[in-house]
């Protein structure tokens, strides 16, 4: 064999080498481009049927990315006040919607005194049904036992 036949065959194979690793990178980018878009589907979907769920998970993962970077001083002595009146504001929030949550409740009488009350109401409902339905149940089979005699 001459080296040039030689050097060719080294070519080729570098030739054959490079085409596959280029075919694989292309097949890989195709894969990747379709995962992505349908990732973005999924997300279009998520977003438009639980949009609230997305905004809550939203704020749960920056809360927590935020709880586990460390703080510099300078973002201390910086925000200090601003927390604090952010915490502040946010109890006072909290406090009022609280507030206006139970005189709702109250206005459309649903306390708790309420509640226990309309539960046990339903449970006697409830019994007396199942007892009703039991009592016609053993009528209907002795008339039909007398029937059959």
């Amino acid at each position: 064999m001459t080296e040039h036949t030689h050097d060719q065959e080294q070519h080729g194979r570098l030739r054959d080498g490079v085409d596959h690793a280029r075919e694989a990178a292309s097949n890989a980018l195709d894969t990747a481009r379709h995962r992505a878009s349908d990732a973005a589907h999924a997300t279009a979907e998520t977003l438009e049927s639980n949009p609230l769920g997305v905004l809550v998970g939203g704020l749960v993962l920056g809360a927590a990315v935020a709880a586990a970077l460390p703080r510099s001083q300078r973002e201390k002595e910086l925000l200090a006040g601003v927390g604090r009146k952010i915490n502040t504001a946010a109890v006072a929030a909290l406090a009022a919607a609280k507030d206006a949550g139970r005189a709702e409740l109250d206005q459309l009488g649903l306390t708790p005194n309420a509640a226990r009350d309309q539960a046990r109401s339903l449970f006697q409902g409830v019994l007396k049904a199942a007892g009703t339905a039991g009592s016609a149940a053993a009528q209907a089979g002795k008339e039909r036992v007398k029937s059959t005699s």
